[in-house]
């Protein structure tokens, strides 16, 4: 694996986050995310977020920080050490370490996700598919599908070909997982980066890519699951459908909003009480 070239060949690179998410592709690649995005929402939302990167989140840098503690890979964890960061010269110190590249923490968020990696450390079965040496830490995928560059980012690739996916969430209880994932996407997600594993023959195709959630407040309970053939099944057409929306905007250079609603009907299960 080498840093990625100007002209991207198809392959696994290990190059940093910052370099993955600018998109070194020329032209431009669809990764998972935008995939979710073009599956759901319509092509003129996509292409503002595609075009507008989002600002810091704080909710996203505390799972940021947590993937910095499991996998031993990421951007380097500051304490802040004020219990308020509403004075100039801390707001300034904080930027200062986002400039960086680094994440700033309070001491309590510090002792948060520094507690959630030793309770997934405790999960017997989290710890052996994270087991430090056994696998590489975010590695870029790039590959072509049909005139279409696609790209995807392995949280953990195994050396035994299995893909390992950390996520932190609100609760983890069977309910909770099964509408996380219908919202953010994860069965589209899992067929992205399977997909990628075996068009560049660096994964198990009999290994189904595994998920290591983690709740978010103690006791930092954690599960390791996969989606069922069902879930993978509806997650691939949903990849077929943002495949072929981005082939078309791309070809038109138009990326229309919502088609026209001249009438809107109650949802489904109002009218199966009226029925």
């Amino acid at each position: 694996m080498t840093a990625a070239p100007v002209e991207v060949e198809p392959g696994l690179y290990d190059i940093p986050a910052e370099q993955y998410h600018a998109d070194p592709i020329p032209g431009g690649s669809l990764s998972s995310t935008g995939a979710r995005k073009l599956a759901t929402e319509c092509p003129a939302k996509f292409k503002h977020w595609l075009d507008n990167p989002q600002p810091h989140n704080k909710a996203l840098e505390l799972g940021t920080a947590a993937h910095k503690l499991v996998l031993d890979d990421g951007p380097e964890l500051v304490l802040v050490d004020a219990d308020k960061w509403n004075t100039d010269s801390i707001k300034a110190e904080v930027a200062a370490i986002r400039a960086a590249g680094d994440i700033p923490l309070k001491r309590h968020e510090l002792e948060q996700v520094k507690a959630m990696a030793s309770a997934l450390r405790a999960n017997e079965e989290a710890a052996a598919l994270l087991e430090p040496g056994s696998g590489l830490a975010e590695m870029s995928a790039f590959w072509e599908d049909n005139g279409i560059w696609r790209r995807a980012r392995f949280d953990w690739l195994r050396h035994d070909g299995q893909i390992v996916d950390y996520k932190t969430a609100r609760s983890c209880r069977r309910e909770d997982l099964e509408k996380a994932f219908n919202e953010h996407g994860y069965a589209q997600q899992q067929d992205w980066y399977e997909e990628a594993g075996a068009v560049l023959d660096v994964a198990d195709p009999e290994k189904p890519m595994q998920f290591v959630v983690q709740e978010k407040d103690p006791p930092y309970l954690v599960v390791v699951t996969t989606c069922d053939p069902m879930a993978r099944g509806i997650g691939r057409h949903l990849n077929e459908v943002a495949l072929n929306t981005y082939a078309i905007c791309r070809e038109r250079n138009e990326w229309p909003g919502y088609p026209p609603n001249p009438m809107i009907s109650l949802p489904a299960w109002v009218e199966r009480q009226y029925a």
